[in-house]
């Protein structure tokens, strides 16, 4: 590495290495301490990943070190046995700031260090691939110079920071709102005083004018005066309190900003010298490397970007007689691609080796038991190569320095989502693949589309939204049994948002709103109640109540004081492609009138609710005799009953509606607490046409009975 690349990248390098030792030191503890499989896993992520680095810094004698380390690791024993393991590999990350001021090669220190590392395992162990040498050629040490003054801030206190001024911003959103109700109320009471002045002077007219009159009128419009200097002062501090929240969290955004080139530029010569290594040649060259990003997203990066290059030397590049013989270059050539896409970042490695074999995918899968045969033949092309991003999926049978340890492309699409970003795969046999990174360029502020779900608003990233309309009926087709729709050349799935999280039966409109949206290569159309605009919101993490919710990415405040729930663009798309999984949202929907028999308030209140919800009218009755006095009127499409009530319960009632000719076509369905088959049985002996049970009781299932009683679809 040229020493001007390495002067500036090797303090960043320090950094990093300095706060990824301090993680392994303590889950090498943690192993001490009977920590399980997970922090196992976690342990030997970190070395690999570590060990990328160094090879990539050009520190050959770290990386050799490293290497032993994931062996020993590999080769712990169980319980109190591995302290002795633990001691050598604790010691070891001591050095480890030793080598960064040595030799690159780290010369005798590094065998030394290695060959400790192996005998703690006993005879036996295995060796490190590689010499003390290997890839020294691309280490160049000169004379530390003074970099940049610059202050180091953890990342948490700077996201806390970033945190603040997105709360500010929606406080001075709120401000701003209350300067125009205030300007409202002025307008309201400067009509009052006008009409008041009139009723004066016509009393005036009526009885001639006096002091008190003219008291009034003086009074009147110096109040108005006033009143309308104080609001036009208040709307001007607001507007620059605004202004300087703003500019607040732009100058904090800017902060954490780090243009992408601090972890690309060592790129081209590592693999150049990881190729020569392998007997191969490759160029690597970087386009849009100057794209800044948050510096938080920067790290999540760093990880992704070490494997694919990496991947891409070793896997996807073929020897130089290979490449002849298929009529390529003798040089593969790798890119690394940014480019910014609204608010997103999209990062793309590129090769154009050997490609990847689905069906080899899914053999290597079936291999290491990572799917079943049975479900192994129904997967091809695409669907087969998701099975990349499998842990512990690798198409090597050996393991070498490089590569077949089964540590890589979870960790790219693990790491990536982490910051709400995704991770796609696109590859053609004997011609390369590429692998697509989306990430969002800064973590605090978002830019999202604002959606209703009856009076809920929801937060759509507006990256992924491409345009918003409605949807007609008319337009409607399917395709293996998923609804569609044509938008911009191509078919899209049609999924509504209501049904999708269990709030409502769908849009009632004819031709309902819709944001289309799009995300790598997912589309899909996404049927709403209505759009609220745009909007840029403070993201917040989603709280104990809401993590792990599906579709639930996080929350944003807004100025009216409600919170907008911030949605997964990737999940909605898989939910989309999932045929049957959501009823197609715009349909002729036939509304039931329901009688809902329960003597609890609470229950039946939200069992109303839910039913509600679904798009039906609901009669309540508060015990079995009521339902049946109700029943009398008639024009009822459904009952829904409650079994234990005083008096008639469900049963009886039930046994009384199908013996009265008049109701005996009615369906009855039985909402009971009571699970047992025995009760279930007494149900459908009394003649009900379906039991559900409280507690398995969703939106969903009573959906679904709708459906099958009456004919009804969400």
């Amino acid at each position: 590495m040229d020493d001007r690349t390495r002067q500036k990248l090797l303090p960043k390098f320090r950094e990093s290495t300095q706060d990824r030792v301090a993680r392994i030191s303590g889950l090498l503890l943690g192993l001490e301490r009977g920590a399980g499989a997970e922090a196992l896993e976690d342990l030997l992520r970190e070395l690999h990943t570590l060990k990328g680095e160094a090879r990539l810094m050009g520190f050959s004698g770290l990386s050799q070190v490293l290497h032993a380390a994931e062996d020993a690791v590999r080769g712990l024993p169980a319980g109190a046995a591995r302290g002795g393991a633990v001691d050598a590999l604790l010691r070891a990350c001591d050095e480890v700031p030793r080598f960064l001021d040595g030799p690159p090669d780290g010369g005798a220190e590094a065998s030394r260090i290695a060959a400790r590392l192996r005998n703690a395992l006993g005879p036996g162990a295995p060796a490190a691939a590689g010499g003390a040498g290997a890839g020294a050629r691309s280490a160049v040490a000169g004379p530390a110079v003074r970099g940049e003054v610059s202050v180091r801030v953890e990342v948490e206190r700077l996201d806390e920071i970033a945190a603040l001024a997105g709360d500010l911003l929606v406080d001075g959103a709120r401000a701003q709102a209350r300067s125009r109700e205030l300007q409202e109320l002025f307008a309201r009471w400067s009509r009052l005083a006008e009409r008041a002045l009139a009723g004066s002077a016509a009393g005036e007219r009526s009885r001639g004018r006096d002091r008190s009159a003219e008291r009034l009128e003086r009074d009147v419009h110096i109040l108005r005066s006033d009143t309308f200097r104080l609001v036009r002062r208040h709307a001007d501090a607001v507007s620059a309190v605004q202004g300087q929240f703003a500019q607040l969290a732009d100058q904090v955004g800017q902060a954490r900003l780090v243009p992408l080139a601090a972890i690309l530029e060592a790129f081209p010569r590592a693999a150049r010298d990881l190729a020569r290594e392998q007997g191969k040649e490759a160029t690597c060259e970087l386009r849009g490397s100057d794209a800044a990003v948050d510096r938080a997203v920067l790290l999540a990066l760093g990880d992704p970007l070490v494997h694919l290059l990496r991947n891409a030397v070793d896997h996807g590049i073929e020897p130089p007689e290979e490449r002849e013989r298929a009529g390529k270059p003798r040089a593969g050539r790798i890119e690394i691609a940014a480019r910014s896409e609204g608010d997103q970042l999209v990062v793309s490695v590129e090769d154009d080796g050997r490609g990847i074999d689905p069906v080899q995918v899914v053999q290597a899968a079936v291999r290491r038991g990572l799917v079943g045969e049975v479900q192994a033949t129904g997967l091809a092309g695409r669907a087969a190569l998701e099975l990349l991003f499998l842990p512990g999926f690798t198409t090597r049978d050996q393991v070498g320095e490089v590569s077949g340890r089964g540590i890589g492309l979870d960790v790219v699409r693990r790491r990536v989502s982490e910051v709400g970003g995704s991770a796609l795969v696109e590859a053609e046999p004997g011609k390369g693949a590429r692998f697509t990174l989306r990430v969002p360029q800064s973590l605090a502020l978002l830019k999202v589309l604002l959606v209703r779900v009856d009076e809920d608003v929801y937060a759509i990233p507006a990256a992924d939204v491409e345009s918003v309309g409605r949807i007609d009926p008319a337009e409607l087709t399917e395709v293996a049994g998923i609804r569609a729709v044509r938008h911009r050349e191509r078919l899209v799935p049609v999924v509504a948002l209501g049904p999708l999280l269990s709030l409502n039966g769908g849009p009632r409109a004819r031709r309902p709103a819709a944001a289309f949206l799009s995300h790598g290569q997912d589309a899909a159309a996404l049927v709403v109640d209505g759009l609220s605009g745009e909007r840029e919101v403070a993201v917040k993490a989603p709280g104990p109540f809401l993590r792990g919710m599906r579709f639930v990415a996080g929350a944003a405040p807004l100025p009216d004081g409600r919170a907008a729930l911030l949605l997964s663009t990737p999940d909605l798309l898989a939910a989309a492609r999932r045929p049957g999984a959501v009823a197609a949202p715009v349909r002729e929907r036939r509304r039931l009138r329901i009688l809902l028999v329960d003597d609890s308030a609470v229950a039946r209140e939200a069992e109303a609710a839910l039913l509600r919800g679904l798009g039906h009218e609901v009669e309540e009755a508060l015990d079995g005799e009521d339902g049946w006095a109700r029943l009398a009127a008639g024009g009822h499409d459904l009952l829904l009953t409650d079994v234990q009530m005083p008096g008639l319960d469900g049963i009886d009632l039930t046994r009384r509606v199908k013996g009265d000719a008049r109701h005996a076509r009615l369906p009855v369905v039985i909402l009971s607490s009571l699970s047992a088959p025995e009760e279930r049985r007494r149900g459908v002996d009394a003649g009900a046409d379906a039991y559900l049970v409280k507690g398995e009781m969703d939106a969903d299932s009573i959906a679904a009975a709708l459906e099958r009683l009456c004919g009804v679809r969400r």
